[in-house]
């Protein structure tokens, strides 16, 4: 109840201000006269939004009234919220918060490539929510991906994994990695659910791999975290490393994950992939941003 009584004042402060820095004129409408308020009335928010004078008026008061996602993205996309504002909206109105629809980061900066280039000898990507791989260091595509994937699709890991035989998978102990990743990815799905893109990408990965139906049907569910993982290449041998996933600010469901040396051998090993990438892979990363 506390926090409930905080969150009130501040949700119609915050609504305030929004609707303060939106003019007529950004909206298609006529000034008018004698406005004495800088941005939109109170009604004019309402009507663009399609709901009820009084509503809006109690929303905007800080009133206890309940509002639904659906009136909230209306509200949001009146006083033109960006995804942190519309995510500000969401927690102030005390209702479960869920990303934009197709939101998914598709592409990083070259900011973020340099970070995870200068972590060389160490395999490093980028992943968002669904382990599309947005960008990698040549040493993680010489480790997990021995040859381009499909230009009709991004690069993804899980289909990479899941869809190759078993004998040629980088990733040991699939048992019981496989199921881990796949109950991570059903954490995310729980925002996406119904999102076309969503709904294609289980539906081709469960038709291409009887093992990730298998595994989705079970309806288990994790969180990313730190693991000891083995992994096997044809020239060095088996690798133990130590996966870290760090998250990456302005890129909401992405994360930056390294794969750690997790013993000396280990380090050697990996050490010897960067002699042999430049045969294998180009040294411009776009193709896999």
């Amino acid at each position: 109840m506390a926090t409930t009584h905080r969150r009130r004042p501040e949700l119609a402060a915050f609504l305030r201000s929004r609707r303060a820095r939106v003019t007529p004129a950004d909206v298609g409408m006529p000034p008018g006269f004698r406005r004495r308020t800088p941005g939109l009335r109170r009604e004019e928010v309402a009507q663009l939004s399609g709901v009820g004078v009084t509503w809006y008026t109690w929303l905007e008061q800080g009133r206890p009234i309940n509002a639904s996602a659906q009136v909230l993205d209306a509200v949001a996309r009146t006083l033109r919220l960006d995804p942190p504002e519309r995510e500000h909206l969401y927690h102030l109105a005390e209702v479960p918060y869920t990303s934009a629809p197709e939101a998914l980061v598709q592409r990083v900066g070259p900011e973020i490539q340099g970070i995870i280039d200068a972590l060389d000898p160490r395999p490093a990507v980028v992943y968002n929510s669904r382990y599309d791989i947005l960008a990698a260091n040549p040493v993680y595509r010489d480790l997990f991906l021995t040859e381009p994937m499909p230009a009709d699709r991004p690069a993804n890991v899980l289909w990479k994994l899941f869809t190759v035989p078993e004998d040629d998978c980088p990733l040991m102990s699939r048992e019981t990695e496989l199921p881990v990743m796949v109950a991570t990815l059903r954490a995310s799905y729980g925002v996406h659910a119904g999102e076309p893109v969503w709904e294609d990408f289980i539906r081709r990965l469960s038709t291409a791999s009887p093992l990730f139906a298998r595994l989705w049907e079970s309806g288990d569910v994790a969180e990313p975290g730190r693991r000891v993982k083995v992994f096997r290449h044809a020239d060095v041998g088996l690798l133990r490393m130590t996966s870290v996933s760090l998250s990456v600010n302005g890129m909401p469901e992405c994360r930056i994950v390294v794969y750690a040396p997790d013993d000396e051998e280990t380090a050697q090993r990996t050490a010897l992939l960067r002699e042999r990438r430049e045969t294998l892979w180009p040294p411009s990363a776009e193709s896999w941003a």
